[in-house]
């Protein structure tokens, strides 16, 4: 098929284009820096868009005349900074509304052409209940952030158009820890309260994966790209931890993390839902090359 991949030179990106490549698709990858000799690399036919500009993102869609446009634009870089979180997602979260706003509307004049959007599912799912979350759960309806609104805004236009929306859980592999890493060394990630939210981890080649059987299927509705293990905060950063070589990540209590850290750290750390993939093997066939974090951080650090 001729597949579209908006925003293929980020972290998800650089690994989803080889597979679909491998796999015998037309892959057109765009970018919004100069990261053309990177896609050509990979194979694709690279050019450059504004994920922001609607004569820009209609401008690539007609040209490449796509059966599936697969939308993985953000712009998360640098240091996290999970305290100013709205901040520091800021152009992301624009790209959840316009950029995403702009790709229905250019596949819908090309002809209609399928969409498959990025989500996220780490440790945002409904705080009521079990710690593990299926589709059939809410992401959590408390979180009034712009995030979290980009986030449902991204999911509810996508599905209106009869897309498909992945929620990723947190990356991990070539180039997606490597910040959050240098604080555990540095011990600078504590471990907040008991540590006892949950998060769901999948690492780049098996959510690039997961993604490549949602284009070829061309899938409707929800799926949780996860590994198989949700897993407490203080279990998961302790294994990173020893995994970089790092000393044990410190303990702090709640009331020192909320003006230190922020109310996302404090809700992600203590309150957190991880969340099943159980619809994504049963429904996309998908088979996990890192089944759990366990194996993948051990791998990835060594």
């Amino acid at each position: 098929m001729r597949v579209l991949v908006a925003g293929g030179a980020g972290v998800l990106g650089r690994r989803l284009v080889p597979q679909l490549v491998a796999r015998g698709h037309e892959v057109t990858a765009t970018t919004r820096m100069a990261r053309l000799g990177l896609l050509e690399r990979l194979g694709a036919e690279a050019v450059v868009m504004d994920g922001l500009d609607a004569a820009s993102i209609g401008q690539v869609v007609a040209l490449a005349r796509p059966e599936v446009v697969v939308h993985q634009m953000t712009a998360i870089s640098g240091k996290p900074d999970i305290k100013h979180f709205d901040r520091w997602f800021a152009t992301t979260n624009r790209l959840r509304t316009e950029g995403t706003d702009h790709l229905l509307a250019a596949a819908e004049a090309s002809g209609g052409c399928h969409v498959v959007a990025q989500s996220y599912a780490a440790w945002n799912g409904i705080r009521q209940g079990g710690w593990v979350k299926t589709e059939e759960d809410p992401l959590d309806p408390t979180s009034t952030g712009k995030g979290a609104q980009a986030i449902r805004h991204l999911e509810e236009v996508v599905i209106k158009a009869g897309g498909a929306v992945l929620r990723y859980g947190a990356f991990y592999g070539p180039g997606a820890t490597d910040d959050q890493v240098e604080l555990v060394r540095k011990r600078q990630y504590p471990v907040v309260g008991d540590g006892a939210g949950h998060s769901s981890w999948v690492h780049l080649d098996d959510a690039a994966a997961a993604t490549v059987l949602a284009v070829e299927q061309r899938v409707k509705g929800v799926f949780n790209i996860v590994d198989d293990e949700p897993a407490p905060a203080r279990e998961w950063l302790a294994h990173l931890a020893a995994c970089a070589g790092a000393k044990p990540p410190m303990r702090i209590p709640v009331w020192l993390a909320r003006p230190l850290a922020g109310k996302t750290a404090v809700t992600m750390m203590t309150q957190g839902r991880g969340f099943s993939n159980a619809k994504a093997k049963r429904e996309l066939g998908w088979r996990l090359r890192y089944p759990s974090w366990r194996q993948g951080f051990k791998e990835e650090l060594a």
